[in-house]
């Protein structure tokens, strides 16, 4: 949870192309981005402004070329609120915004029945390292390696209510930046806002490891509803 986003996001940062016709503002979600991911399920995470530190997270499928809502929850985003994945800096409990992979799913608990995504179980050897120097800046780890330090990572073990089911967002993973932030999660709520991870209630979670699907080719869009961090850019 001392999250962090990267470089190498799969961010398009670009707006719509100029006189190409204005998305119809009744039209899903999905349909009025510019960008999500290419598959056919996206999970999108919006808050109302970049201070905020709750808002709402939803899940679509793409059927015959109609974005479809698969369910919603209330969500909470970092104690800080929210700020561009390709300037945030680690430890200040932002979410970071952008578009991003979900590369697998972890959990202290048992995958839910119907779970098709590959999914990691979290032993008391299990770490997220998050030390700027190591090696594994950024990575599960099991054990942790000598060159990461204990106190500049999670022991994901001792998460016991977060960590029961989470999937790890591709912020900061595939071109790692050092300083950006490690170890940002869609996972279950805590007691309050995150450091910087996107929480929803445990039954939400447990419905998206359900619904999540490898070949679908999965993202998470993390953005606001308005500003320059607007989902719709993504």
């Amino acid at each position: 949870m001392r999250s962090a986003l990267a470089a190498g996001s799969l961010v398009s940062a670009s707006l719509l192309v100029l006189g190409a016709a204005a998305p119809d503002a009744t039209a899903p979600l999905p349909a009025r981005m510019a960008d999500t991911g290419g598959g056919s399920q996206l999970i999108t995470a919006v808050a109302s402004s970049t201070g905020s530190t709750t808002g709402t997270v939803t899940w679509w499928d793409l059927r015959n070329g109609q974005w479809v809502k698969a369910g919603s929850a209330a969500a909470r985003f970092g104690a800080k609120g929210l700020v561009e994945g390709a300037s945030r800096k680690q430890s200040t409990n932002t979410t970071p915004t952008g578009l991003y992979d979900l590369p697998f799913a972890f959990g202290i608990k048992a995958a839910p029945s119907g779970t098709a995504y590959k999914y990691r179980p979290v032993h008391a050897s299990s770490w997220w390292c998050e030390d700027n120097a190591s090696s594994s800046y950024n990575r599960w780890t099991e054990p942790r390696p000598k060159d990461c330090r204990a106190t500049e990572s999670e022991q994901l073990a001792s998460y016991t209510t977060q960590y029961a089911y989470a999937l790890v967002v591709g912020f900061n993973y595939h071109q790692r930046v050092r300083g950006r932030g490690a170890g940002i999660f869609l996972h279950v709520n805590g007691r309050g806002a995150t450091a910087g991870c996107v929480s929803v209630p445990v039954d939400a979670m447990r419905r998206i490891l359900t619904w999540v699907r490898p070949w679908s080719e999965p993202h998470i869009a993390i953005g606001t509803t308005g500003g320059s961090t607007v989902i719709t850019r993504y």
